[in-house]
């Protein structure tokens, strides 16, 4: 009788993640040129956190927009990131991978999301 080992496997959970690309049209970068350094690093550095790994996860700071009519050209559905009183509006491309982030407007407290667009 022979006695064959038990191979066990286990998957790092990190390493099947997908990594999806992270696109900045150009009108973020305007959007970008008016905040100070300080504000601009801490919501780049969010996006990349946040947007490089399950985009489309909902979580305390990122949600569906339902029934937003963007004015600009986008892929449904339109998300939301929430850093500060900053938002990064985005959508998703499954296909690709990709994550095009489409504005970043300020929020103040008193203002809906569709005022700020």
């Amino acid at each position: 009788m022979s006695i064959r080992p038990t191979i066990y496997s286990r998957i790092d959970r990190q390493a099947i993640r997908v990594m999806y690309e992270i696109i900045y049209t150009e009108s973020v970068f305007q959007d970008l040129r008016e905040l100070r350094a300080d504000k601009r690093a801490k919501i780049l550095d969010s996006i990349e956190e946040q947007l490089t790994y399950e985009p489309t996860k909902a979580t305390r700071n990122k949600k569906i927009l339902v029934n937003l009519v963007p004015p600009w050209e986008y892929i449904e559905p339109i998300w939301e990131l929430r850093v500060d009183e900053y938002r990064a509006f985005y959508d998703v491309n499954e296909e690709d991978a990709s994550v095009t982030v489409r504005a970043i407007r300020h929020k103040p407290p008193h203002k809906t999301t569709e005022e700020i667009l």
